[in-house]
């Protein structure tokens, strides 16, 4: 049988763990474009892709299947570059971007009868960028989406589905506007609220010079993703600007009706917005179908004590329990702290529940 050639264009983080993934399955040739020759060296050395070009046109020539792994902005320039180049047979094209609008309005306007496009967005991330970064396991169980622009795409979106099947994501489709006002709400609004919070803190230490180090888990957990690379996600506000202009109008309503009812000590309504609020907080990702995996909590208190974590982590995993997130809420110098590990069954978190309890451990369960 032979090999299809994966040419993925763009060698950062989400290319990256692309490429590392269609590589380990030994039946693909994975071609590598970037305009970094060390990252080109680096992915060559560490068996990533099995063949490198800092050259997309020649690239784009050896390639059955094109995933456009870079930022927003390069991926419309390289689909233009793509419409101008004379390939010889049908290459289905995709790409990674979170804004789907911006790039299916582009992929409409291809003129090149051996270009098939079809959107896509793998919903999975990490704090960590670039190709060392690339972890093959990083799609596992989390929502890929897929936007086909023509009837001529639908008819290639399983072949599409298969290239990536390595991935283990759960693929789902979608109309670009839908995704963008979806991801809009949910991943890319929640970046400004962030930047904005962090903004204001700064502010704020004119008046009060201590408060950075008053700023403890909740402030860190919730403003995490300002920490973000500003110039992605500045692309990613400017593609899906209308929409997020909509969104801040909302919240400005939002944020002059709860000023009132602060105001005005308004404790009942407040209650109950705030406990809507929490209602459907803990609901998120309740279901298998969600883009939100199901997590169910359970908080340790520890000493800072070398060791510490690593023997709650050991019971847990001594018992067959896998733990999908471990977070450090607060940990002071000499003083108890609290990890907040999260698992997928309400079965597991019981399990780890006892189990923590009957070592000793003062563990609490999310309410």
């Amino acid at each position: 049988m032979k090999q299809s050639s994966v040419l993925i264009a763009g060698l950062g983080l989400i290319g990256g763990s692309l490429a590392k993934g269609m590589a380990q399955t030994g039946n693909k040739h994975v071609i590598g474009y970037d305009i970094q020759t060390e990252t080109l060296t680096y992915a060559m050395n560490n068996g990533i892709i099995h063949e490198s070009f800092s050259n997309f046109t020649q690239a784009a020539k050896q390639a059955d299947f094109i995933i456009l792994a870079t930022p927003i902005s390069e991926t419309i320039l390289l689909m233009k570059q793509l419409d101008n180049i004379p390939l010889d047979h049908e290459v289905i094209v995709s790409d990674v971007a979170s804004v789907k609008s911006s790039i299916i309005q582009e992929a409409n306007l291809l003129s090149n009868e051996n270009v098939i496009f079809i959107g896509g967005h793998p919903m999975a991330g990490s704090h960590k960028k670039g190709i060392s970064a690339a972890r093959e396991h990083l799609f596992e169980n989390a929502i890929y989406v897929l936007t086909p622009t023509t009837y001529r795409s639908k008819e290639k979106i399983e072949t599409l589905k298969s290239i990536l099947k390595q991935t283990k994501s759960h693929f789902i489709i979608l109309e670009p506007s839908e995704h963008d006002e979806m991801t809009g709400v949910v991943s890319h609004f929640p970046h400004l609220i962030a930047s904005s919070l962090v903004q204001q803190a700064k502010k704020w230490e004119t008046t009060h010079a201590y408060l950075p180090h008053l700023a403890a888990g909740g402030f860190r957990d919730i403003t995490r993703i300002a920490s973000s690379n500003p110039e992605m996600w500045q692309d990613i506000f400017f593609h899906n600007r209308t929409k997020m202009a909509h969104l801040l109008e909302e919240w400005i309503t939002e944020m002059s009706t709860l000023k009132k009812l602060v105001e005005q000590n308004e404790k009942q309504h407040l209650i109950t917005y705030l406990k809507q609020a929490k209602e459907y907080r803990d609901g998120l990702g309740q279901s298998k179908k969600g883009a939100i995996p199901s997590f169910y909590d359970l908080y340790v208190d520890i000493r800072d004590k070398p060791g510490a974590i690593a023997s709650v982590v050991q019971l847990i995993a001594d018992d067959k329990i896998s733990i999908n997130n471990i977070q450090i809420l607060e940990i002071r110098d000499g003083i108890t702290g609290a990890l907040r590990l999260s698992v997928s069954t309400l079965d597991a978190q019981q399990k780890s529940y006892q189990l923590l309890k009957k070592h000793g451990y003062e563990t609490t369960l999310e309410n």
